[in-house]
Parts: C-alpha cells; structure tokens; sequence
C-alpha cells in the first residue's frame, strides 16, 4: 500500500497478515518484511504499531488467546447436552483447525517472543495453556452434571485430551485429520470417566 494511504484497523490487517504467511510458509518464514509485504503495506507501518518484531508476535499471540476465552464459554454452555466426547472433538477441531498449530511452532522457535509471553503465560505453553484451561472448565461442567464421573482427574484429562489433539493436527503437509479420527481419539482419552446414557 502507497505511503499516505490510510489503512483501517492496521493491528488486524497485519495479524491476518502474519497469519497467512505462518500457514502459508511456516514460522520461520516469517519476518517484519514477510508481514508488511502480505498486508501489502510499507514496513515502517508495523514499526508504527509496535515497539520491535517480536513485540508484533506476542500481540498476535495474545489476541489469538483472548480469541479462546468465546469459545470456551460456548464450549462451557453446551455442557450437559449431546455426546462429550462431540463437544470435545469440535472444540479441538476449531481450535487446531485454526493458525493454532503455526503459531505452537512458532512460540516454540522464538526464545524472545516466549520471554515476553512469560508475562501473561508464566507457565505452559501459550494458546496451549489456555485450550487446556478451556478443556478442563468444560469437563468441570459436566463434572457437576454427573456426565463425567465425580473423581475424574480433570488436572490429567484436559492435557492429555489438547495434547492428543495437538499431535492429530501438527502434521502441516497432510490434510488434517477427519471429524472420525478426532472423536476416535477423544472417546479413547474419556472412555473411562464418561458417564452418559
């Protein structure tokens, strides 16, 4: 984009941005310039926004953060109607359908961006973390609806339920897993503490 032309909500555009090239590319493809090239704007203009680079990243991390907690109220919401074990494979579906997985990888690549994501994420792994809270407030709900057995270890399950997860979708060449493989695993994960007609 032209200098001088305005652009609406720069902090978004270049996010989407990031986010294209992540899926697209990959974390290590993705630098100031790859951003700014996508978004189709000068490079200066991110370095407007944001204090350095990885000060960009850590905003995108934590806005795809704060993204999870709409998803964990409806997760939470759906509690006491249909299979568990669905909700819990579409929650994992939306979640790691999404640049989820990308920016796993690209967390886990970048020594700064998780220095400053100890801020907010001081243990964990950021967007991990927050699924796995997610998942276990959703067990907790059913927990208290008599659908999960009352001394399930809701501490256990909901890692091991992202974690299981995670390793479905991480393969970035393959297609992503089917909705069957995904309750599969989830079922198998559960099958001990579901207590549904």
């Amino acid at each position: 984009m032209p200098t001088g032309v305005a652009m609406r909500d720069v902090r978004e555009q270049l996010f989407q941005a990031a986010e294209r090239v992540l899926l697209r590319d990959g974390p290590s493809a993705l630098t100031s310039r790859a951003v700014t090239t996508e978004a189709g704007c000068a490079k200066g203009v991110l370095h407007r926004h944001f204090a350095d680079f990885d000060a960009f990243l850590a905003e995108l991390v934590r806005d795809r953060i704060a993204r999870l907690d709409h998803q964990s109220a409806a997760l939470r919401d759906s509690a006491g109607t249909g299979p568990v074990a669905d909700h819990l494979a579409d929650a994992l579906t939306t979640l790691f359908e999404s640049v989820a997985v990308a920016i796993v990888s690209l967390v886990t690549s970048r020594d700064e961006l998780r220095a400053r994501l100890r801020e907010t994420t001081p243990t964990g792994v950021p967007l991990l973390t927050e699924a796995t809270a997610m998942i276990a407030s959703y067990l907790a709900a059913e927990r208290d609806r008599g659908r999960i057995a009352a001394d399930a270890d809701i501490g256990a399950l909901a890692p091991t339920v992202i974690g299981a997860g995670h390793l479905l979708f991480a393969d970035r060449e393959a297609a992503p897993p089917n909705a069957g493989a995904v309750r599969k695993m989830v079922t198998a994960v559960i099958a001990d503490v579901v207590r549904e007609p």
